[in-house]
């Protein structure tokens, strides 16, 4: 049995680690074909910084929080929120997945030039058309 067995369909498990997932959404839709590589949504998972280096000398302590961070594109994404335990945090990612395939999070606010085609497709996907 898995973590993520209530990630809802629309989302896959793209990579696990012990401190690090990362999610993706829709993966047949948003395959680099109809759309841009970086337009694949993906929420990360992190234990620590997601910027920090894997191996490095500031591989995160035990006590370190964890982050999840909806991704719409690598420089478009929703504030992360803050978790105490990767419970909490897997928690989390499987919520903001759940809210996000029902049409609940807003991406078009993200956007300072908006892709018109992109948000009409998830909007379909979403049921926010």
């Amino acid at each position: 049995m898995s973590e993520f067995d209530a990630l809802p369909d629309s989302w896959t498990v793209w990579t696990e680690s012990a401190d690090q997932c990362v999610l993706v959404y829709r993966p047949d839709v948003f395959d680099s074909h109809a759309f841009p590589a970086p337009c694949l949504p993906t929420i990360y998972l992190t234990h620590g910084r997601r910027s920090r280096r894997p191996g490095s000398e500031l591989d995160p302590d035990p006590t370190d929080p964890w982050f999840v961070t909806l991704f719409l594109e690598p420089e478009v994404s929703r504030d992360a929120e803050r978790f105490d335990s990767r419970a909490a945090a897997v928690a989390g990612a499987i919520t903001l997945a759940e809210r996000f395939a029902d049409g609940e999070v807003d991406y078009r606010d993200r956007y300072q030039v908006p892709r018109e085609e992109y948000f009409t497709k998830l909007d379909e996907l979403t049921g926010r058309g």
